[in-house]
């Protein structure tokens, strides 16, 4: 490892972390604890996908997926103070689909190097999309309680009031996806892209593969979105 890059690059924490002392933000201590954490990870990350590049048999990526949906559901959790339950089934099942469809296409194979990073991928982008959608619930159905209600009141089904609240969800977990694919290319290279050229392949064969990635992401984002806000809401259901 560069751990001279490492540590030139810690001025671009540091920074922050002086503005946020010196303003009174009070977010300096999570910023810090959160920067060695990830270095750790990372730092750690790297070892451990050497060993596991080295896998030959399919079946260890059981384990290994289900270690990820645990932990993905477990800070889900934690970041929305709701069910590890939904958490978990909504990120496991929306990876699920795009992993197993991805693979009956052949877009990706069950290589290591190719299988893993994807998978990681897609977990960390459905976790993104479930807390964003749980969040947003959440906050609806304290603002719109009173109009629940009287949908109730008048007849309507509880399915029938929560389902404009759960196509908002839907619609502002959606958001970062929609201006990722509105500016990707034009304001900004993506990750992808970046690494690929970095590593020397063409500049066509880089976007051609990052372009597959993106429109995985438009999937993975819509699915871990529907199954969040339907399985949330079918649990609140029982509470009217």
């Amino acid at each position: 490892m560069q751990f001279d890059i490492i540590a030139l690059s810690f001025i671009f924490v540091l920074i922050p972390l002086i503005i946020s002392y010196k303003l009174n933000i009070g977010i300096e201590k999570e910023l810090f604890i959160n920067s060695i954490r990830a270095f750790l990870q990372l730092t750690a990350l790297g070892f451990i996908l050497g060993i596991l590049f080295k896998i030959k048999n399919p079946l260890w990526y059981i384990p290994i997926l289900i270690f990820m949906f645990l932990y993905s559901a477990y800070i889900a959790k934690k970041r929305t103070k709701y069910s590890f339950k939904v958490a978990f089934l909504s990120i496991s099942l929306a990876t699920s689909i795009i992993l197993f469809t991805m693979i009956s296409l052949k877009i990706i194979s069950l290589k290591p190097y190719e299988f893993i990073p994807i998978a990681g991928m897609i977990i960390g982008n459905s976790l993104n999309t479930y807390t964003l959608t749980i969040e947003r619930l959440k906050r609806e159905l304290e603002l719109q309680k009173e109009l629940i209600e009287a949908f109730i009141a008048i007849g309507a089904s509880i399915k029938d009031a929560f389902k404009t609240m759960q196509k908002e969800a839907i619609k502002a977990a959606l958001i970062p996806v929609n201006n990722m694919l509105q500016t990707i290319g034009v304001v900004a290279i993506p990750g992808i892209t970046t690494g690929m050229l970095l590593a020397g392949a063409s500049p066509l064969k880089a976007v051609s593969y990052q372009i597959v990635i993106i429109y995985m992401l438009v999937s993975i984002n819509l699915f871990s979105a529907l199954f969040g806000s339907l399985f949330y809401l079918k649990q609140k259901a029982k509470a009217f």
